[in-house]
């Protein structure tokens, strides 16, 4: 079966599951119904087989319907938080992302105006100024007091008549100058509130931000602290019931039930210092952005009060980074008011208050003594686990690691060896016995007889952990196990003697593909990464006709192939000088006197040389 046909059976059987509760009275979301199909392949009580027919109990519809079950409500409480709550990061990306889709058209309607007359012009200046008030978030753009306003700053930084350069620039230039006016004109506003001579509709946001903050620290300390406290009574419970005989029933509820309320009062204590966390993170964000603006707005009021004028380059950077001050307490606000609204949904999916009610819980706890996480810590302070009585293990302390505190404890920071020895129980391990490396992770344990047990057998110990938590699926989150379920195999695609259980791929081979050249001014045109391409240029380049090309037969190759060479022939050569130079000799003479007779008759031939001498 290809991955895309068991996506379409998975969300058919979904889809199915969804039905049959709503036919009940119960509208469930896809997550939670799709936690709870992983659940019921994972544990293998239900021997679940996909290549038979699925029956209704393999689709879990009982158990998604089970109201008094707390490990339903803990799903439900896991499922809650996943879907509502959203990390400091990708929350605040999640605003500008917002807020940009927000504006889009309104930027599109400015960018792409080609306005031509006068009313048009007057138009698209109105656009403008919405656009700015809009993303400052400084007032109502139905206040007429904040609109004027906004627009008297905009005119002082941004008159009418510079409308045409603005409209001659690029779309992505004038997407920009929007974005510098908007912090501009916000600074502008902000500093005359600050000086009393404006800001309509601009809430006192650091005022609001100075009681919204301790007011939430101090409720959720105060759900914590009843949440911790119903986790120690229960731990209480749990533990009387394992040192006790499992035949001798003594409690009104029944140990399963007990354990999984103190799962679910675990998962929201854990949920609840998660938020915490952040709520405190936010306020010291809150402190240090209220603090810059002070500081801001002081040096912004210096510089423009002592001078009558002021150079834009100097007050316009003020302006910016005021308003982005701002924009950042803006952006702590709403984080807070998301975090907040959160812990009122986990409340609702908090079982373990009404599996007992305060009197029975008293009741059972009568002569009982209650420790704290603290107290257990406390018990077990003077313990410390000794190097040379296990040197096959490696171990942490607090005197010899760096950062030990950031340690990323497994399971949590709870005790594995307890988790399986007493039947799931959960108790804090203490990292001042000790920690544990094992496989490059990090175990705490409750007691160093414990610490001593798990690392003779720690393969062992996880296996069992991981097998206990297929029994109890809530687990998996509480326990931070997704590591050890990133994958599972079906029955008939496993081997003989495999678990159901794969272990997760850690490590996998992957690529990234970037645009090199994003600029088209930046492309390189006589660039070649082929070397060779750039030996056949340099082929190209060599003086060919200066080189001699030589070929030899011999007899191995004769009559084997035919070979051929060209050469360039050599060509006439001829030079010329600035000027011609000769030399010339004296011209032989010689003349022959008495050839024609005379008055004699014998003709006597006189030789006469007329030659002129060389050194003339």
């Amino acid at each position: 079966m290809s991955s895309t046909q068991a996506e379409s059976v998975i969300r058919n059987i979904i889809r199915e599951i969804a039905q049959s509760c709503l036919s009940r009275g119960q509208s469930l979301s896809e997550t939670l119904i799709a936690f709870m199909v992983k659940a019921v392949v994972l544990d293998p009580r239900n021997h679940f087989n996909v290549d038979r027919t699925l029956t209704k109990q393999d689709l879990c519809v009982d158990r998604l319907l089970d109201q008094s079950s707390p490990t339903l409500h803990t799903i439900k409480m896991q499922v809650y938080f996943d879907t509502n709550y959203t990390s400091r990061r990708e929350f605040l990306e999640m605003q500008q992302k917002v807020l940009q889709s927000r504006l889009l058209s309104l930027s599109r309607e400015i960018t792409d105006c080609r306005a031509k007359t006068r009313e048009d012009l007057q138009s698209l200046y109105g656009r403008i100024v919405s656009y700015v008030m809009q993303r400052s978030n400084l007032g109502s753009a139905t206040d007429i007091s904040a609109v004027r306003e906004t627009t008297a700053a905009l005119q002082s930084v941004f008159p009418q008549s510079q409308l045409a350069t603005f409209m001659s620039l690029l779309k992505q230039d004038k997407e920009k100058q929007l974005t510098q006016l908007s912090l501009i004109v916000s600074g502008i506003r902000l500093f005359n509130k600050d000086s009393n001579k404006g800001g309509e509709g601009i809430q006192n946001l650091p005022a609001i931000l100075n009681e919204a903050v301790p007011a939430a620290v101090a409720d959720i300390e105060s759900e914590l602290a009843g949440a911790q406290r119903l986790a120690w009574q229960y731990t209480a419970l749990m533990e009387q019931i394992s040192e006790q005989d499992t035949g001798r029933p003594e409690h009104p509820v029944h140990p399963d039930l007990l354990k999984q309320a103190l799962y679910n009062t675990r998962q929201h204590e854990a949920f609840l210092k998660f938020i915490l966390a952040d709520i405190i993170l936010c306020a010291k964000e809150v402190t240090r952005l209220q603090s810059d603006l002070v500081t801001r707005m002081m040096l912004l009021r210096e510089t423009v009060h002592t001078n009558t004028t002021v150079p834009t380059s100097q007050v316009f950077p003020l302006f910016t980074a005021v308003a982005t001050l701002w924009a950042g307490l803006e952006g702590e606000m709403l984080l807070l008011s998301m975090l907040t609204n959160v812990v009122p949904g986990l409340r609702a999916f908090l079982s373990a208050q009404s599996l007992l009610s305060p009197e029975q819980l008293e009741l059972l706890l009568h002569g009982l003594q209650v420790p704290t996480d603290t107290d257990r810590s406390s018990v077990t302070a003077e313990e410390r686990i000794v190097e040379s009585e296990m040197r096959s293990c490696e171990w942490c302390f607090p005197e010899s690691t760096t950062n030990f505190e950031h340690v990323p404890l497994q399971y949590k920071g709870f005790c594995g060896f307890t988790l399986v020895k007493k039947n799931g129980l959960l108790l804090p391990g203490n990292p001042n016995i000790g920690v544990l490396k094992h496989k490059e992770k990090y175990y705490a344990f409750s007691s160093k007889s414990a610490a001593y047990e798990f690392a003779s057998k720690a393969d062992e110990f996880t296996a069992a952990v991981v097998e206990l938590a297929k029994r109890t699926p809530e687990l998996i989150q509480l326990l931070q196990l997704h590591q050890e379920f990133a994958s599972v195999t079906p029955y008939s695609e496993m081997q003989s003697g495999q678990k159901l259980l794969v272990k997760a791929i850690s490590k996998s081979d992957s690529s990234t593909q970037t645009e090199i050249h994003p600029l088209e001014t930046n492309i390189v045109k006589s660039y070649e990464w082929n070397e060779w391409e750039l030996r056949r240029k340099a082929i190209k380049l060599a003086n060919l006709r200066n080189k001699v090309t030589r070929s030899m037969q011999t007899d191995l190759s004769h009559m084997r192939r035919h070979n051929s060479t060209q050469t360039f022939l050599p060509k006439d050569a001829g030079s010329q000088t600035k000027r011609d130079g000769e030399s010339n000799v004296p011209k032989p003479q010689v003349y022959l006197c008495g050839l024609r007779g005379g008055t004699s008759a014998d003709t006597h031939m006189t030789k006469v040389d007329l030659t002129r001498a060389v050194d003339e």
